[in-house]
């Protein structure tokens, strides 16, 4: 018995030596720049003085080669060969013991445009990824006690972006609705929208918009939007409620409820 206890007052003495030995890493910042020549900018912290590299696809570069706490990197992304537009990375750092401390995998998503045409791989996805984002969104619309089914679009122009490539602080975008068995079928949209992230869901985003049928129904709208999930970290599929009301004239509001996609993959990015 008393063997036994010996014996595990060591393991525990050794797993809490091991404890402290280990370098907790925090990321700080971990995104591709706007302009050319694109860049990765990479900031972290670690909780003892370390030597660090970051591992990019199976290619190591050094970020600190002096020990310390503070690590930056801003590397040209042309230095590495992609054939996806999302990279893990991971990240080694070791402090004065010579403690080795491997990092959880992160991911950075590369704009598509810099990435080479020329690799089938990525062609074929951009195809398929135009295919799945062209897909209009299911509506279903309650207009004074009628029940109306419809089909809209909306292709986000242009994304205002903050850091990085997840999702943009705010974006214009233009949108087509067609109502099924409806006297007025056709309205063209273009709407603005701000997103948060406030963590457990992808985002909400409030919005307004204008739209109009060019026939002299024209009005104004208020929406909520809910990103839910991402699929393959390119599109995120959301629901929204929408309010339209028609200026100057009462009796014409109609709500809406929709489920739909959202990217940004070919809008103009800022």
């Amino acid at each position: 018995m008393k063997k036994l206890f010996l014996l595990f007052f060591f393991v525990m003495s050794l797993c809490i030596s091991a404890q402290e030995e280990t370098t907790e890493i925090f990321v700080i910042d971990s995104y591709i720049t706007h302009e050319q020549p694109y860049k990765f900018v990479l900031s972290f912290f670690t909780s003892d003085s370390c030597t660090s590299e970051v591992i990019i696809k199976d290619q190591v570069k050094v970020v600190s080669d002096d020990f310390k706490e503070d690590h930056k990197l801003k590397v040209l992304l042309s230095e590495f060969e992609y054939d996806s537009t999302l990279v893990p990375f991971t990240l080694n750092v070791k402090n004065k013991s010579g403690i080795v401390t491997k990092s959880e995998l992160f991911e950075i998503e590369i704009p598509v445009e810099i990435i080479s045409k020329d690799t089938p791989g990525i062609f074929m996805m951009c195809c398929l990824g135009g295919t799945i984002f062209l897909m209009p969104s299911p509506v279903y619309i309650r207009s004074h006690g009628e029940n109306k089914f419809a089909l809209s679009k909306e292709i986000p122009l242009v994304s205002f972006f903050a850091s990085g490539y997840n999702y943009p602080t705010s974006y214009l975008g233009l949108e087509y609705l067609y109502v099924f068995d409806a006297e007025k079928k056709g309205f063209l949209r273009l709407n603005y929208k701000y997103l948060f992230q406030p963590g457990g869901i992808e985002f909400i985003s409030p919005g307004i918009g204008s739209f109009t049928d060019f026939k002299g129904y024209n009005g104004l709208s208020g929406e909520l939007s809910i990103g839910l999930f991402k699929i393959s970290n390119v599109f995120t599929v959301y629901s929204k409620y929408r309010y339209n009301f028609q200026l100057g004239k009462n009796g014409n509001e109609f709500h809406e409820i929709s489920l739909g996609l959202y990217s940004s993959f070919f809008s103009f990015n800022f």
